[in-house]
C-alpha cells in the first residue's frame, strides 16, 4: 500500500506522460537490438563470427543487418528479432522461420548459414545475402520479354514446390521476397510467416496484428477470411505475381481500402482477365516501369487462363500444386496445350501449326503431290483405308458412348435442369455434385449400354474390355470375369473373321489385350495357373504380330514377370524384368514413368530372390527416375517410397523405413486426401514398421487412423482393411492385450477367406498368426494352450507348404 502512495505521489509517472512519449520511451531500446541506423557503415559491431558493417532494412518481425565474415569477408544477412522480450508470439515466429530455413536447401532458396542469441537471449540468425533486386523492379528496368518473364517465375515455381515438398508454405509470396540477382539467379527470400503444411489446419490468429503479417494484394481468399491455408493458398499469390509481371498492375486496386473493403473484394469479386487490364492500358509502347506486353493476340487466351486458374476462389479448382502451375508455364513457353485450359481439336491443331510453321508449310506443299500419287496406288491400299476407317469410327463411337454414360447423370449437362455445368479450368471433372450417381450405378449403367450395341461387335468388345478392367480395380472379381471373358469371346470371333486379311494382326493384338488384362484377374484372385496360361498366350500373339519390341509386348512380358515372381520362380521372373526394362529404355527416351515402373518391378523381384542390396539400390533408381519425371510430390513417387521403405525395415534400417513411409503418407494426404484408400493403405505399411520397430503406442495411433479411413472409403470386406487389422493385432498381441487382437485376427482371416479363399496364403497367415496369439495367451496365463490350437497351426501350414 505504501509502494502504491509513493508511486502515486510522484511527478514521473508513466501514466502522467502523454501516449506518445510513453510509447517512444518503453520501445526505443527494443526497436534495434545493436542501436544502428538504416545505411549505417564501419560499425565495428561482432556478432559471432560476422562484423555488422550496416542496416539493410527492418521487416515485420525483426531488424536485418549487412555482416560479413571475419575469416572470409563473405557478405551475410543477418536478422535480429526486435522486441523479443515483449512478444513471446513474435519470438515464436521468429524462431519457426528459422526451423523451417535449415529444412530448405535449395539453389532458389536462399539457404542459412547459422543461427544464435544476443547475451540477452534474443534469437539471431545468418544467411545468405542476395545482391539483387525484386522480381518485378529486375523485369520493369530491364524491359524483359514475356518469355522472360514467365522462365524466372517458373523457377520461383520450382522452389515454392520444393519448399512444399518439405512441408513448408510461405504465406506471403510477393515480388519484395523474389530478388533476382544480376545474372538472372532467383532467390526466394523471407519466411517469417511460413507455416508447416502440419499445421495449417491449427486455428489461424485472426487478431488485427496476425492479418497485418499478411500483404492483403497477394493474400489468398482463405487467407483474408482467416481459414486454414494449404499449398494452394501459395499458388494464388504465383498467380497475382504473373498478372502483375504481364500487365504492370495489380488484379484489383485495394489501396486505401479498409480490411472489410479488402475481404470483399478479394472474396466476391472475380478476378479480371489480364488481357482486359491490358486493354485498358493507354494505347502505344509501354511506359516506363510497364511490362512489355505480347504481341500476338491468341498468347492472351492461354496467359488469361493461367493467371485466372492460379487465382480461382476456390482453392480446390486452382493448380492442385506449384508444380502443377510450372508445367503449365513450360508448355506455353513452348507453343504447347496447357493442361488448365479445355481441350478442342482446334485449338491443339492452332498449338500445333504455331510450333511447327515451316513442318506445316512443307507439309501443305507435300500434299499437294501426296495427292497427285494417290491415285496409283488406291487399289493397293484400299483395305488399309477401311481398317483405318473402322478404327476411327470405332474410336468415335467409344467417345461418344461414354459422354453420353457420364452425362446421363450430370444434371449440369446440357438439356437437364440447371443448365450447362460451368467450365472448371483446372480440368477437374471429378468433383461430387448433389444427385450424382455413384461408380458403380455408372458402370451398370454402361455394362447395360454396352449390351445395346451387339450390331457392332468391335465396339462392344473394345467397352466390354475397358469395364471389366474397372470392375477388377474395384475388387469385383466376379463381373470383371464375365465381361472379359465377354470381349475375349468377341475379339476371338473378330480374329476368325478376319482369316488371313491385313485386318487380322490388328484383331490379333486387340485379343492378346484382353489375355493379358484376364491373366492380371486371375492373379489378382491367385489363380496362378490361369493367370500364366493367359499371358503366355498374349505373349505368344504378341511375339508373332510385332517385328520389334513394342509397348504391348512389354506389358503383357511385364505381368508374365509378376506372375513367375508370385509362383516362386524369382531367378526368371528377374530375368523377364530385365528384359523388359531393356524393351522400355529402347522404346523411350529416359527419364521416362514406365522405366520407373521396370525398375520398381524389378526391385521387388530382387527383393523376393532375397538381393535386398540389389532391391534397394534399383527402388533408389526407380524413386529418382519418379521424382524427375513425376514431381517430387507424385502419388507413384509415394508408392516407390513404401517400396522402399519395405526393403529397408527388411535390412533392418528401422529408421529408414519410418522416414520413406511417412514421407509417402505426408504425399499421399497432399495429392489424394485423407479419406483415400491410399492413405490408408501407406498409414496400415507405416504402422506395420513402427510394430517391428517396437514403437508400439505410435504404430497404435497410425493403424487405428488407417482403420478409421477404410471404414469410411471401402466397401466392407475390402482386403486392405484385413492387412490393417492384422497389423493393429499384432501390435495389441505385444502389448499383451490379447482379446481385442484375437478379435481383430478373426475378423481379418474372415474378409481374406470370403475374398481370396481359404487356400489363400493371406488367409493362412492370418489364421497361424491367430494360432501363435492363443499359444501365447496360454503361456502368459501358465495353462495349456486349448484344443483348437494344433488344428490351426496344421491348418496354414499345409496351404503355405
Amino acid at each position: 500500500m505504501l509502494a502504491l502512495l509513493a508511486a502515486d505521489a510522484s511527478a514521473g509517472s508513466v501514466l502522467d506522460r502523454p501516449l506518445g512519449s510513453a510509447a517512444r520511451a518503453l520501445f526505443a531500446a527494443a526497436r534495434d537490438p545493436l542501436g544502428t541506423a538504416p545505411g549505417e557503415v564501419g560499425l565495428e559491431r561482432r556478432l559471432g563470427p560476422y562484423r555488422i558493417r550496416g542496416v539493410l532494412g527492418e521487416g515485420g518481425t525483426g531488424v536485418v543487418y549487412l555482416g560479413e565474415r571475419a575469416d572470409t569477408g563473405l557478405p551475410v544477412a543477418i536478422k535480429i528479432l526486435r522486441d523479443a522480450a515483449l512478444s513471446p508470439r513474435r519470438r515464436e515466429r521468429f524462431l519457426n522461420e528459422q526451423r523451417l530455413l535449415a529444412r530448405l536447401e535449395h539453389p532458389s532458396i536462399a539457404r542459412l548459414s547459422r543461427g544464435d542469441t544476443l547475451p540477452d537471449g534474443t534469437p539471431w540468425f545468418a544467411m545468405e545475402y542476395v545482391d539483387g533486386e525484386p522480381l518485378t523492379d529486375y523485369c520493369r528496368r530491364r524491359g524483359t520479354s514475356i518469355p522472360g518473364r514467365l522462365e524466372l517465375l517458373r523457377t520461383v515455381c520450382e522452389a515454392v514446390q520444393y519448399a512444399h515438398g518439405r512441408a513448408v508454405i510461405h504465406r506471403d509470396l510477393k515480388p519484395s521476397n523474389i530478388f533476382v540477382k544480376s545474372d538472372g539467379t532467383v532467390k526466394l527470400l523471407d519466411f517469417g510467416i511460413a507455416r508447416e503444411l502440419e499445421a495449417v489446419d491449427r486455428p489461424v490468429d485472426q487478431t488485427r496484428t496476425g492479418l497485418r503479417l499478411l500483404t492483403p494484394a497477394y493474400a489468398a481468399p482463405e487467407q483474408l477470411r482467416g481459414d486454414s491455408v494449404g499449398v494452394q493458398s501459395d499458388v494464388y499469390a504465383l498467380g497475382v505475381i504473373l498478372v502483375e509481371l504481364l500487365t504492370g498492375r495489380l488484379p484489383f486496386d485495394l489501396a486505401g481500402r479498409t480490411p472489410a473493403e479488402v475481404l470483399a473484394i478479394v472474396t466476391e469479386r472475380e478476378a479480371p482477365r489480364p488481357s482486359a487490364i491490358v486493354r485498358r492500358l493507354p494505347p502505344g509502347p509501354p511506359a516506363p516501369g510497364e511490362a512489355v506486353r505480347p504481341v500476338r493476340r491468341g498468347e492472351w487466351a492461354d496467359l488469361d487462363v493461367l493467371c485466372l486458374t492460379a487465382m480461382h476462389r476456390d482453392p480446390a479448382r486452382r493448380y492442385r500444386t506449384a508444380d502443377a502451375f510450372r508445367r503449365d508455364i513450360e508448355r506455353f513457353l513452348a507453343g504447347e496445350p496447357l493442361e488448365a485450359r479445355p481441350d478442342s481439336r482446334a485449338y491443339r491443331l492452332t498449338k500445333f501449326a504455331r510450333r511447327n510453321r515451316a513442318a506445316v508449310a512443307a507439309v501443305a506443299a507435300g500434299i499437294v503431290t501426296v495427292i497427285g500419287l494417290t491415285a496409283f496406288y488406291t487399289a493397293r491400299l484400299a483395305e488399309q483405308r477401311r481398317l483405318a476407317r473402322e478404327e476411327a469410327a470405332k474410336a468415335t463411337l467409344v467417345a461418344d458412348y461414354l459422354v453420353d454414360l457420364f452425362e446421363a447423370g450430370d444434371p449440369f449437362a446440357p438439356g437437364a435442369a440447371g443448365g450447362t455445368a460451368p467450365v472448371d479450368p483446372d480440368g477437374d471433372t471429378t468433383a461430387a455434385r448433389p444427385g450424382n450417381p455413384d461408380a458403380r450405378t455408372l458402370l451398370a449403367r454402361g455394362v447395360s449400354r454396352a449390351e445395346a450395341l451387339a450390331g457392332q461387335p468391335a465396339v462392344q468388345a473394345a467397352l466390354f474390355d475397358v469395364l471389366g478392367q474397372v470392375h477388377m480395380r474395384l475388387s469385383d472379381y466376379g463381373r470383371a470375369d464375365s465381361l472379359l471373358r465377354r470381349a475375349l469371346a468377341l475379339r476371338r470371333e473378330a480374329v476368325e473373321e478376319a482369316g488371313r486379311g491385313a485386318g487380322r494382326r490388328v484383331h490379333r493384338v486387340e485379343l492378346a489385350s484382353t489375355l493379358a488384362s484376364l491373366a492380371t484377374l486371375h492373379r489378382f484372385r491367385a489363380e496362378y495357373d490361369s493367370a500364366e496360361v493367359y499371358v503366355r498366350q498374349a505373349v505368344e500373339i504378341l511375339e508373332s504380330a510385332r517385328s520389334a519390341p513394342d509397348e504391348d509386348l512389354a506389358n503383357a512380358l511385364d505381368e508374365l514377370a509378376i506372375l513367375r515372381n508370385a509362383a516362386g520362380a524369382y531367378d526368371e521372373a528377374v530375368e523377364l524384368h530385365r528384359r523388359v526394362l531393356g524393351m522400355r529404355r529402347t522404346l523411350y527416351r529416359e527419364p521416362h514413368p514406365l522405366v520407373a515402373h521396370s525398375l520398381n518391378n524389378l526391385a521387388v523381384a530382387l527383393a523376393n530372390a532375397g538381393d535386398y542390396e540389389g532391391a534397394e539400390r534399383y527402388f533408389r533408381a526407380s524413386l529418382a527416375a519418379g521424382r524427375e519425371t513425376l514431381g517430387p510430390d507424385h502419388v507413384s513417387v509415394a508408392s516407390d517410397l513404401a517400396n522402399l521403405g519395405v526393403v529397408l525395415e527388411i535390412r533392418g534400417d528401422y529408421a529408414g523405413a519410418d522416414s520413406a513411409l511417412t514421407e509417402a503418407v505426408r504425399i499421399k494426404r497432399l495429392q489424394l486426401g485423407t479419406d483415400h484408400y491410399e492413405t490408408a493403405f501407406g498409414l496400415s505399411q507405416l504402422g506395420g514398421v513402427l510394430r517391428r520397430a517396437g514403437e508400439l503406442e505410435r504404430a497404435d495411433r497410425v493403424l487405428r487412423e488407417a482403420l478409421a479411413i477404410e471404414a469410411r472409403v471401402l466397401e466392407p470386406g475390402h482386403r486392405n482393411g484385413a492387412v490393417t487389422r492384422s497389423h493393429l493385432a499384432g501390435v495389441l498381441q505385444d502389448r499383451g492385450e490379447y482379446d481385442e487382437a484375437e478379435d481383430l485376427y478373426l475378423q481379418a482371416e474372415a474378409i481374406f477367406a470370403a475374398g481370396l479363399g481359404e487356400a489363400h496364403p493371406f488367409t493362412a497367415i492370418t489364421r497361424c498368426s491367430r494360432a501363435n496369439l492363443l499359444h501365447e495367451r496360454a503361456r502368459a496365463a501358465d495353462v495349456p494352450p486349448g484344443r483348437d490350437v494344433e488344428p490351426l497351426f496344421r491348418s496354414c501350414l499345409a496351404t503355405l507348404e
